[in-house]
């Protein structure tokens, strides 16, 4: 019985006289999200890994997370990397799950493998927003496939009649992919944001025996930047932001005051609300990025490209969570209208008759007004609060490394 680098046996139990070897695959992910997502998909994977891939060993699978993996926004040596922690933890696989946007030669890539290596990348943002945890255990189970039985042609043939004799089981597994050749299943975002599949052929990328790129580049962009958003969590901002709806209803309350509002209100057409929502969340995005700092200048980077995608992240997630803001300020504000308005009085202020959408169309106006008021009462949050709620980790690392070349400066 042999021992690998760990001094853990590589042979399990005999089965029918014979030894059994096991394989280690080793998930290495960046903090966070893709951290999240493989734990929870780290328990399903050996049984998947011995019933799809080889079932003449026994599969472990260890997860590691990395936060140095990428940090300098360099991706070219990626694969070196998660290749030396494979080397280090004894696998005979490794995976890296990084939360970093990876381009090769102006092509945005969701993920590669190394055959000799036994190394491969995902790019969690290039998966898109949803559903990430099938679409990345889909792409484990595939790329450690190209590495465990060979990327060319003739293996990727002999794969595909595999699959098709375990079609049935594949489907009973939830694994939509059914060709040897695909990273994953098409679903409606592969089918707007097809995969291509590339085997590169440059000297300079020897390492490299497969990788998955995207077809479309603006709308692969998109679908980079949704994946980016979802990283930075939006959501997250609401917890931050109680000062600021507080202060924004107290200034709309008091507005709901005067009949100012109530007659704009009955006065304007639809499209003026619109347009007041529209320049509210707006005013209210631009301020929070100014008075806090969120905007990433391009001479403190080294990567103008990335720069470009993590500035308008930032915008993004401010403009998610800003609606979310808003559209719990539109409720509170509908209530308010609803208790304490009466119609009576409201119809003989505006002059008219009023209808079941006067409320909230006076609710919608006070949402606007008090948003503006908001914005200037989240200078009452810390610079630290406001970007603990609006970026990831990611983003957090890269705006320190920011602030301390300023500091330089």
């Amino acid at each position: 019985m042999t021992q690998d680098d760990q001094g853990t046996s590589r042979y399990s139990d005999s089965q029918d006289g014979k030894a059994i070897e096991s394989l280690r695959l080793g998930l290495v992910s960046a903090p966070e999200l893709p951290e999240r997502i493989v734990n929870r998909i780290a328990d399903q994977l050996p049984e998947l890994l011995g019933c799809h891939i080889d079932d003449r060993h026994h599969w472990h699978v260890d997860c590691l997370t990395d936060p140095l993996i990428g940090a300098d926004d360099s991706t070219t040596n990626v694969i070196e990397q998660v290749e030396r922690i494979k080397r280090d933890n004894g696998w005979d696989y490794a995976v890296c799950i990084t939360d970093l946007p990876l381009f090769r030669d102006d092509r945005m890539t969701l993920a590669e493998a190394s055959e000799n290596l036994g190394v491969a990348i995902i790019s969690q943002p290039a998966l898109g927003i949803s559903p990430l945890k099938r679409r990345l255990r889909e792409a484990i189970l595939h790329l450690v496939n190209e590495m465990h039985h060979g990327s060319d042609g003739h293996h990727r043939e002999r794969q595909q009649e595999h699959m098709e004799k375990s079609q049935q089981a594949r489907e009973r597994s939830g694994i939509r992919n059914r060709s040897s050749r695909e990273l994953m299943g098409s679903r409606l975002s592969e089918r707007l944001v097809p995969i291509r599949r590339v085997t590169p052929d440059d000297e300079h990328e020897k390492d490299v025996d497969v990788r998955f790129v995207s077809a479309t580049k603006w709308l692969g962009y998109a679908k980079l930047l949704g994946g980016m958003v979802r990283a930075n969590r939006p959501w997250t901002i609401l917890p931050a932001f109680r000062r600021i709806v507080a202060v924004a209803f107290a200034t709309g309350a008091y507005g709901l005051i005067f009949p100012t509002l109530w007659k704009l209100s009955a006065a304007y057409d639809l499209y003026r609300f619109f347009v007041l929502m529209i320049a509210s969340i707006i005013a209210m995005v631009i301020w929070l990025i100014l008075d806090h700092g969120l905007w990433e200048p391009q001479r403190y980077t080294s990567n103008d490209r990335l720069t470009r995608f993590y500035n308008l992240t930032t915008v993004l997630t401010l403009v998610a969570g800003v609606a979310c803001y808003y559209a719990i300020l539109f409720v509170l504000f509908l209530i308010a209208v609803v208790l304490f308005v009466p119609a009576s009085l409201l119809e003989s202020t505006v002059g008219q008759s009023i209808s079941w959408l006067t409320f909230p169309a006076l609710a919608w106006l006070a949402t606007s007004v008090a948003t503006v008021a908001g914005a200037l009462g989240s200078s009452l949050e810390s610079d630290e609060t406001i970007r603990s709620a609006t970026y990831g980790y990611r983003q957090q690392l890269r705006q320190r490394k920011v602030k301390s070349r300023q500091a330089e400066d």
